[in-house]
């Protein structure tokens, strides 16, 4: 089952749904009846600026579908670019973006998903190569529409001495999964995959991640933090393999929920599989409401009930804001989240 191929044919009896495992929480096919018609061209020169245009050496737009399909980074360069991933109408669109970092290149990737108010279908396919000592750091902001239906799917490659980091903050969607697949060479590569979740209303987010160590000596680092309110779903679906004879790894993976109504839901399975001896491997995961002490304590000293709740949902998920590297992009992402806080 494969979106790309459902909207290629228009057969929603392609589209991944609750019958096959790594989808059951975001079945598309039991959503989608027919898959939409293709999406309209777009006019870029009349699309408003980017939440990260103005930090970039250069941005490029996919507009439905349509656009710059490649970035590359040559041997020692270093690069900032703005990616924006664009989705307008009732329409379905697919995009494929390669990313080639050469050794010891820099890139840092601001990707932007940005949805109208649409029923749009959108799938984006990204492949990102990092060579020898290449360091990646990618942040996104995924503010799809309510209406649409969003699916990124990441595959990383790494080479030994690489170094991938990546932050992802979303408000969620009709339906909407960002999944990224890395194959981790050992070799000293270091890699790290953070998330954020805010979600309200009726939105589903469906963060996916799975690695696979294949060697010794390699790093893994990965904290996923979310907030759920109203009628809101979210998924975290986060797996470690370490295969057999990758001695030596040292993989971590946290996720933390915070859930404010009744009717919202966190769906979590977090996994470890271990074929090899000498590693060091754990993973946690809780899923719990705010501190009524500590809210307490927020009232007493004066402070509104919903700021204290913004302010004490907002010092829980800051610690995965803390992690981006990027400082001017750490301060938009917290902008971020307090303005879906706080509205």
């Amino acid at each position: 089952m494969s979106v790309v191929s459902a909207i290629r044919t228009r057969d929603a009896a392609e589209l991944p749904g609750k019958r096959d495992e790594a989808w059951r929480w975001t079945d598309l096919r039991g959503l989608i009846r027919q898959v939409p018609a293709p999406s309209d061209e777009l006019d870029v020169s009349a699309l408003h600026a980017g939440p990260f245009d103005a930090l970039a050496d250069e941005v490029l737009v996919v507009a439905n579908g349509r656009g710059a399909a490649h970035i590359g980074v040559e041997p020692g360069e270093s690069k900032v670019v703005a990616l924006r991933i664009v989705s307008r109408g009732d329409g379905a669109h697919a995009a494929r973006i390669s990313v080639d970092v050469e050794v010891a290149g820099r890139l840092t990737i601001l990707e932007s998903y940005e949805g109208d108010a649409g029923g749009y279908l959108s799938q984006t396919g990204l492949m990102l190569s990092l060579g020898k000592d290449a360091a990646v750091e990618r942040i996104v902001l995924a503010s799809d529409g309510a209406e649409g239906v969003t699916v990124s799917q990441a595959e990383v490659d790494l080479a030994p001495g690489a170094r991938f980091a990546q932050s992802v903050l979303t408000s969620g969607a009709r339906r909407q999964r960002l999944e990224t697949v890395v194959r981790h060479p050992g070799g000293h590569a270091d890699l790290r995959l953070d998330g954020v979740y805010l979600l309200a209303d009726k939105r589903h987010a469906d963060l996916t991640t799975a690695v696979t160590h294949q060697a010794v000596d390699g790093t893994t680092q990965q904290l996923t933090k979310g907030v759920v309110r109203d009628q809101a779903r979210a998924v975290f679906q986060g797996k470690i393999v370490v295969a057999e004879g990758a001695d030596r790894t040292d993989a971590r993976m946290g996720h933390h929920a915070l859930i404010l109504s009744d009717r919202a839901e966190v769906d979590a399975k977090p996994e470890l599989e271990i074929y090899a001896d000498d590693v060091s491997c754990a993973h946690g995961n809780t899923v719990g409401a705010l501190d009524d002490d500590a809210l307490f304590y927020a009232r007493q000293r004066g402070i509104p009930e919903d700021e204290a709740r913004a302010l004490l949902t907002e010092a829980f998920i800051g610690e995965v804001v803390d992690r981006i590297g990027h400082e001017a992009a750490r301060e938009i992402a917290r902008a971020w989240i307090g303005e879906r806080l706080r509205g």
